[in-house]
């Protein structure tokens, strides 16, 4: 079963990160990404950019348009995301305790599905 790993940093905090550590928190999560993925448990793991750089897109009346940025002010933004494979949800959430990124965010672990398939 495939899980999707959304990862939520908290807008603020996550500024007053110094450089060095995120350079540092990077490789440790390398090392991390790589372990699962021989394992097979990592599908896909990529961080976002900061929310400033998004467009949200919205239909409204039949009308399509965009602006820049997130839809509205945050205290939390997307930081990334990881899907993995594993077995129950106790195994997904067991993998993602591992994660060292963890020191620094929330991680909601959701069960994700193929439309094709259904649930």
């Amino acid at each position: 079963m495939k899980f999707l790993c959304q990862i939520w940093f908290d807008t603020e905090k996550s500024k007053q990160v110094p450089q060095t550590e995120w350079d540092a928190l990077t490789q440790e999560c390398i090392i991390s990404d790589n372990r699962w993925r021989e394992s097979g448990h990592l599908q896909v793991a990529l961080a976002l950019h900061e929310p400033s750089t998004a467009v949200t897109v919205r239909l409204r009346n039949g009308e399509v348009s965009a602006t820049d940025g997130p839809f509205a002010e945050i205290k939390e933004h997307l930081g990334g995301f990881v899907l993995i494979e594993a077995a129950t949800i106790d195994e997904a959430q067991t993998i993602v305790s591992s994660f060292p990124i963890l020191k620094y965010c929330s991680i909601e672990v959701r069960p994700a599905y193929s439309i094709q398939d259904g649930r």
